[in-house]
C-alpha cells in the first residue's frame, strides 16, 4: 500500500504539469523531495526522473538543457536523504527553499553555458542570466512550497489518519 501510495503522489504530481499552468510553476522539484525522502534509493532517483521523462515526452523534450534540469534533480534527491525519517513542518519548508534555489541556479547555469544561450560567456553575461530569471525563480519557489506541504502533508496524513503505513 506504501509503495503504491508513493508512486500515486509522484505520477500525480507529475502528469499535473500537463494541466495549463504559470511558468515554472511545476511540482518537479517537489517530487524529487518526495522521492528522496520516502523512496528507497534505487527508486528514489528513477521514480521522479522518470515521471518528468515521460511529461516532458508528452510536452516536448527540450535539448541539452535537460541534462542540468534532470541533473538538479538527481542532486535535490541526494539533498533530500537528509530529511528520511525526520520529516517535519520546518524541514519539509527548508528543504523546499534549498530544492528550488539549486534547481535555479543549475538550470540557469546550463541556460548560460550552452552554445545557443543569448548570454556573453562571461561572468556578467552569467549574472544577467540569473537576473533575466528572477520573475520565473518566485514562481518556482511558491510552486515548490505549495507542491511539497501537499505531497508531505497528504503522505502523513495518510499514515497518521488512514492506517499505519511503513516506509518504503
Amino acid at each position: 500500500m506504501n509503495i503504491l501510495f508513493v508512486f500515486v503522489l509522484i505520477l500525480f504530481a507529475a502528469f499535473s504539469r500537463l494541466i495549463p499552468h504559470a511558468p515554472n510553476f511545476t511540482p518537479v522539484i517537489s517530487m524529487a523531495l518526495f522521492a528522496g525522502t520516502y523512496l528507497k534509493n534505487r527508486f528514489a532517483f528513477l521514480v521522479p526522473i522518470l515521471a518528468l521523462f515521460i511529461s516532458d515526452a508528452i510536452i516536448g523534450f527540450y535539448g541539452t538543457l535537460m541534462i542540468f534540469v534532470y541533473g538538479s534533480l538527481g542532486i535535490i534527491v541526494v539533498v533530500s536523504l537528509l530529511m528520511r525519517g525526520r520529516v517535519s513542518t520546518s524541514k519539509v519548508f527548508g528543504f523546499s527553499l534549498v530544492g528550488a534555489l539549486c534547481f535555479f541556479i543549475i538550470t540557469n547555469f546550463g541556460v548560460w553555458i550552452l552554445p545557443s544561450s543569448m548570454y556573453p560567456k562571461t561572468f556578467a553575461g552569467l549574472l544577467l542570466c540569473y537576473e533575466m530569471a528572477l520573475p520565473f525563480f518566485r514562481n518556482t519557489i511558491f510552486s515548490t512550497l505549495i507542491y511539497s506541504a501537499v505531497m508531505f502533508g497528504a503522505y502523513e496524513m495518510a499514515e497518521k489518519y488512514v492506517h499505519r503505513m511503513r516506509v518504503v
